[in-house]
């Protein structure tokens, strides 16, 4: 259990960081209506989203010894809450302030993996019926064709159902993880499990970027949570078995509460790009004036504004510097 709680942590730093780069990768793409070549291509050109993708390779990567070992309710609580990762990274990295809100979030998320990893038991089953592995293929290939329906509209609305999807497709991914047979490769190719995780896992990153074009990273974040987490934490417990320690079942639902509910708090937390200050000039900010080349005529912008201002009607041609220009025609 202890080699398997150490990988779920190191594979959280890694969410947290990746989260951070992947928003402002995705931002930096062309706005896409629908699924494309195109969006695939400049997402592969931002060097902010392939470093953030990287990272989320290298803590998927790490989690897959967690999902074999631990409960499913512990792991996807662990990762999930890489959004405390998240802030204190934009903190460190972006200059962002931590608010209170954003205090007792982290402070939430650290005393509920406390209880949870206190509360967990073993691991169930590692192996479903051949009807579960067929499922999880068949939840791929719905969340791809709804993803390709919600592409195509815009709003915070699309961007919450696409954050959904993207959630559903992270969370068959560590089911298909738990189940995978592995027993030798030409086990592997034939699980249909295998192509959902696959799939699940490239069609969650296409909604998760789709999403975040189309809405906040606070919206879409809270919406995946919601899927990714209680989704498989309660096939784990209904389907494959996973339980807490005898006595201790409060301890495990509570500290998942706690930390579920720290995640929440911390989703505002997303909008790491406005903390940047690389997208936009806060509100109020007056742009500091442009200085006068010595010798110039101060007024000669204002001159050359006035002969690019349409003319008014009653207006009389005027020229006497070789340009046409208006002047006022008096009563």
């Amino acid at each position: 259990m202890l080699l398997g709680l150490t990988t779920a942590l190191v594979a959280t730093v890694c969410f947290g960081f990746g989260s951070v780069f992947q928003a402002g990768g995705a931002r930096e793409a062309p706005h896409a209506d629908r699924v494309r070549v195109g969006l695939l291509a400049a997402l592969l050109r931002s060097w902010r989203f392939l470093l953030g993708t990287g990272l989320d390779v290298a803590g998927f990567v790490l989690s897959i010894v967690a999902l074999r070992t631990l409960p499913l309710f512990l792991v996807q609580a662990v990762t999930n809450a890489s959004l405390a990762v998240t802030a204190l990274a934009a903190a460190r990295l972006l200059g962002a302030r931590l608010h209170r809100a954003d205090l007792l979030g982290i402070a939430a998320v650290v005393v509920g993996l406390t209880l949870l990893a206190l509360g967990s038991g073993h691991a169930g089953r590692d192996h479903a019926s051949a009807a579960f592995h067929w499922a999880l293929l068949a939840t791929t290939v719905l969340m791809l064709l709804l993803t390709f329906v919600l592409a195509r509209r815009s709003g915070n609305a699309a961007a919450v159902g696409l954050g959904l999807l993207a959630g559903v497709g992270f969370g068959v991914t560590s089911l298909a993880v738990r189940v995978l047979d592995v027993s030798g490769p030409l086990d592997v190719f034939t699980d249909p499990a295998a192509y959902g995780l696959a799939l699940g896992g490239l069609g969650g990153y296409l909604a998760y970027a789709l999403a975040l074009q189309r809405g906040t990273v606070t919206a879409v974040t809270a919406a995946g949570t919601v899927s990714e987490t209680f989704g498989p934490a309660l096939v784990g417990v209904v389907a494959l078995g996973d339980t807490a320690r005898p006595g201790y079942a409060w301890c495990a639902l509570t500290g998942f509460v706690v930390a579920v509910g720290g995640t929440f708090v911390l989703s505002r937390f997303g909008e790491v790009e406005s903390e940047s200050g690389l997208l936009s000039v806060p509100a109020g900010t007056v742009p500091a004036p442009v200085p006068t080349p010595p010798g110039a005529d101060p007024g000669a912008d204002l001159g050359r504004v006035a002969r690019t201002a349409p003319p008014c009607k009653g207006d009389l041609p005027d020229k006497t510097d070789g340009e046409v220009r208006t002047e006022r025609q008096m009563p």
